[in-house]
């Protein structure tokens, strides 16, 4: 199992060898804003991911938590979609192997569908030069993929875009819990919607079962069921990002204790 943690350092590779993960997550922008993507890595967003591959560490890449393609504001939702295929394209050349997009929402009182047909339209009309993996968010009642009743809605309609063999997912333990799915049949119940699970971003959370609040805590050490956060982990079979705090030093003792508890599970 591939495991690593989302970093904000320097020299990525360094950090990743140094740590000895074999996965890294990025923002190659700052995710509070609708700034496109730079990087001041010696050689760009190439040499980024030339050194990442010498180090035996997949990069896969967090888009701005700005974007929303899903909104019916069309001062969100156009800015996100070109916000969204600029980080593609930088995603790319760094030899991504995903984007990961926040499912997004409209608001309270609109209607659902709006928010799937545009989440069609933004796959449709996109030339997706790395994965898109759409991401299970913590709560909301216009959340796009919350429930996996919403998440079936949207997955039907991206299945009508030619470019929906480009669009994986991405499945949050902590938004999980957080949107009151058991952690230990949800990679099960995702996958048979989906088809298919390319990242788990392996959290924690500071709140209890089905609070919506999307607040993340150190493996361990948070309201998750720990057996069922393990089991969503080996049952996604998929590269797990820890996305938690206290940094790099906080964020290996957490990698350890998953891969420690992974070891012990049957299914490993």
């Amino acid at each position: 199992m591939i495991l690593g943690a989302a970093i904000d350092t320097p020299d990525p590779a360094a950090t990743a060898r140094e740590l000895g993960w074999g996965a890294v997550q990025l923002h190659l922008s700052d995710p509070q804003t609708w700034k496109g993507p730079a990087t001041e890595y010696p050689g760009g967003f190439e040499g980024l991911g030339a050194a990442l591959a010498d180090a035996s560490v997949q990069l896969f890449v967090h888009s701005p938590f700005v974007l929303n393609v899903a909104s019916t504001n069309n001062r969100i939702r156009i800015p996100s979609r070109q916000l969204l295929q600029k980080t593609l394209d930088a995603a790319a050349k760094a030899g991504a192997k995903g984007v990961v997009v926040h499912g997004g929402h409209v608001l309270k009182d609109e209607d659902p569908e709006i928010g799937f047909e545009n989440w069609f339209k933004a796959v449709d009309g996109l030339k997706i030069t790395t994965p898109i993996l759409i991401e299970n968010t913590a709560g909301g009642a216009g959340a796009m993929a919350r429930t996996l009743e919403r998440i079936a809605a949207l997955w039907e309609h991206i299945s009508r875009s030619d470019n929906a063999e480009h669009v994986g997912f991405c499945l949050d333990t902590c938004h999980a819990h957080a949107a009151g799915l058991e952690l230990a049949t949800v990679a099960g119940e995702i996958e048979s919607i989906t088809g298919r699970i390319d990242l788990v971003h392996a959290n924690d959370s500071r709140d209890p079962f089905g609070s919506h609040r999307d607040r993340h805590a150190n493996l361990g050490q948070g309201e998750c069921d720990p057996a069922g956060l393990v089991e969503a982990v080996v049952q996604a079979g998929a590269p797990a990002i820890v996305e938690t705090p206290g940094g790099p030093e906080a964020q290996a003792k957490d990698v350890e204790w998953l891969e420690a508890r992974m070891s012990s599970c049957p299914q490993h």
